[in-house]
């Protein structure tokens, strides 16, 4: 007896499986310049929340940041984050902004608050000519022609405060909660989409595998709520 099996039909399934595998990578490759965006929007979102949450739970160090007496909202922000992408590599960096409130005692705004205060520059108050300085100094009504000098604006514990929080986050808190807090760890460790769409890459082959990885990469679920 002689069997004759005609493997033909198997080997263009084959060769179609192999090719919608390689095209699922190219096309992972081709989405990763959205994805990246997506990420960045993704990262600095929460780190927004993560300086807000920090400056309610810790306003003494945090406050400079905030307009004042509203020290932990997002709509007070004194400061912008952004981010830009170069060879796959995202970096965040951040920017302050002037401040357009004033404190109970003062009768302009202290623009540059954020910035000197972080910076633990010293001020130099002068008074206006012809004019003198009034402020409170230990429950004391304090008048004098005299520049006063302040040493440290923001308190003991601004100085370098948002720096400390800023850096706490990129190299704890995304490592160690953000990727699995975001959905971003599950969503890569389970490329569904792979398995659910290798029927269709064994007949189409490489193209198929294009579409299906740049749409995984591309709709990528990246947030934290």
């Amino acid at each position: 007896m002689r069997v004759v099996t005609n493997t033909r039909h198997f080997r263009k399934t084959m060769n179609n499986i192999i090719d919608y595998s390689y095209g699922f990578l190219d096309g992972v490759q081709d989405g990763k310049p959205i994805f990246m965006q997506k990420l960045g929007r993704g990262v600095i979102a929460a780190l927004g929340q993560y300086i807000d949450v920090n400056a309610k739970s810790n306003p003494k160090a945090l406050h400079h940041v905030y307009e004042w007496y509203r020290t932990g909202s997002p709509a007070a922000r004194l400061f912008d984050i952004d981010f830009v992408i170069s060879k796959d590599v995202l970096s965040l960096f951040s920017n302050f902004k002037q401040s357009r409130s004033m404190s109970a005692d003062a009768t302009t705004p202290f623009v540059n608050k954020a910035k000197i205060m972080e910076q633990g520059m010293t001020v130099v108050i002068k008074p206006k000519s012809g004019s003198v300085l009034a402020f409170e100094s230990g429950g004391q009504s304090v008048f004098t022609p005299n520049p006063v000098t302040v040493t440290n604006p923001g308190g003991d514990a601004v100085q370098g405060s948002y720096e400390r929080v800023f850096d706490e986050f990129m190299l704890k808190y995304f490592k160690q909660s953000f990727i699995r807090a975001s959905g971003l760890y599950d969503y890569i460790k389970r490329p569904t989409v792979f398995k659910k769409n290798i029927r269709a890459g064994s007949k189409v082959g490489r193209a198929k595998g294009v579409s299906t990885g740049f749409r995984w990469i591309a709709n990528a679920r990246i947030g934290v709520e």
